[in-house]
């Protein structure tokens, strides 16, 4: 479980965050969601430990991640696989040296059990045969899908998603939400999404936490949405230009 308690955060004379507290429970799918510069990215970071709070804590597991020695904080990083915007996957190596690189860095494995590994993880995500090629040679959707192999290969308790279909078409958006539901069943991860895709958020969130005026508006289950009273959220959601009357439908991975 992740506890953030009354979480602040400024950069310079830049108020982001103020006083943000959330419960993420173990195995549910939760998107965070608001505005550009609402402070999601932030409060992601805060939850990995990449950022520490001017005031406040987060808990992962009982453990306050920000007082904490940097070795205790790498150990509890190790619960994390991260997907960011842009997938992050380096230039230089192939897709099968990208999944590999923190089992030969982070794990005991040996060898061949690393090998085993990404390529569970490459067939995980549905890429099993791109092994050999490198990010240049693979679309945006492909890059996130090898991204994504890495970020389950240490087998990650929580995965954090960052915009996961920030500029992908919605054929590809798709697939990518197909994955993210089907890790969460084969894995029995905790997924946290940080979005402004509504559709995306429909598809496979169990709730939704929405971020405005540095404050966290609301949360509450995703279909609770569909009958929101809200003026501040309705107005967040109907510029996705989404059809919130809609009935949420699961939609199962081919």
């Amino acid at each position: 479980m992740i506890e953030i308690q009354n979480l602040h955060k400024s950069f310079g004379t830049l108020d982001v965050l103020e006083d943000v507290s959330l419960d993420i429970e173990d195995g549910e799918t939760l998107a965070i969601i608001g505005r550009s510069g609402s402070g999601k990215s932030v409060l992601m970071k805060h939850i990995v430990g990449l950022l520490s709070p001017d005031r406040g804590r987060v808990l992962v597991d009982n453990v306050d991640i920000c007082s904490v020695s940097y070795q205790k904080l790498r150990e509890v990083r190790k619960r994390f696989g991260v997907l960011f915007q842009g997938g992050a996957l380096f230039d230089s190596m192939t897709s099968f040296e990208n999944v590999a690189f923190p089992l030969q860095y982070f794990s005991d494995l040996a060898a061949d059990e690393v090998n085993n590994r990404v390529e569970e993880c490459l067939s995980l995500v549905r890429m099993p045969d791109v092994g050999p090629k490198k990010p240049a040679e693979l679309s945006g959707g492909m890059r996130k899908r090898v991204a994504l192999a890495r970020a389950i290969a240490l087998k990650p308790k929580y995965i954090l998603y960052d915009e996961p279909t920030s500029g992908l078409d919605p054929e590809t958006s798709n697939t990518i939400d197909d994955l993210i539901q089907h890790l969460a069943e084969e894995m029995n991860v905790t997924s946290v999404v940080v979005t402004h895709d509504m559709h995306s958020v429909f598809n496979i969130a169990d709730r939704a936490a929405f971020l405005y005026g540095k404050t966290l508006h609301w949360v509450g289950p995703v279909d609770d949405i569909h009958a929101r009273k809200d003026t501040v959220l309705d107005s967040f959601v109907t510029a996705n230009e989404y059809h919130v009357g809609t009935p949420r439908t699961a939609s199962s991975p081919s």
